[in-house]
């Protein structure tokens, strides 16, 4: 950016020279990850200053500027992804051993065995089914036969007659959304 005004020593700057922001000198400490790890795990910062011998001050530009909040977040949103597909090996491999019990019982002629053994393998995919999004429990809701709805849509109605091309376009969108 140019600037044509005085910066803070007092002495103008020239006509097409910028000022180039100073780098945060904690994310440019060799103890960055340290550091940032004392902060994450709530250390205060004249503690933190104190430790790596830098100003309590840059501490806290640091902290308040944002650079550790993004890596706090990053490596939540890691440890989520990793706890995720440790659920979803272990289903994984519940299913494989209830598969494996399942083909131990076919062969020795323990039909009652199998059919636990089937039980749990189809307990297993429908675990993993959901882990993966496939199935869906969640509740629906269908509001165009809830008497509430119904009633609602006989007051607009009724409040659009003096209004008939708001009420057609209004009823023709709502005949849209039905279907």
């Amino acid at each position: 950016m140019l600037l044509t005004s005085r910066p803070r020593s007092g002495r103008p700057l020239p006509i097409g020279r910028e000022i180039v922001p100073r780098r945060c000198s904690i994310c440019l400490h060799p103890a960055r990850a340290a550091i940032d790890a004392a902060l994450a795990g709530g250390a205060a910062f004249p503690q933190v200053a104190a430790e790596w011998c830098v100003s309590t001050h840059a501490v806290g530009r640091h902290y308040r500027s944002g650079h550790i909040q993004k890596k706090i977040a990053k490596s939540a949103a890691a440890v989520e992804i990793v706890e995720a597909d440790n659920v979803l090996l272990q289903a994984r491999d519940l299913q494989a051993r209830a598969l494996t019990i399942l083909d131990q019982a076919e062969v020795a002629g323990e039909l009652r065995t199998a059919i636990s053994a089937i039980r749990e393998a189809r307990g297993c995919l429908e675990l993993l089914a959901r882990l993966l999004g496939e199935i869906d429990d969640r509740p629906q809701l269908n509001l165009f036969i809830n008497p509430q709805w119904t009633a609602a849509m006989q007051v607009v109605m009724v409040a659009l007659q003096p209004y008939p091309e708001a009420r057609i376009a209004v009823a023709d969108r709502l005949a849209e959304v039905e279907s």
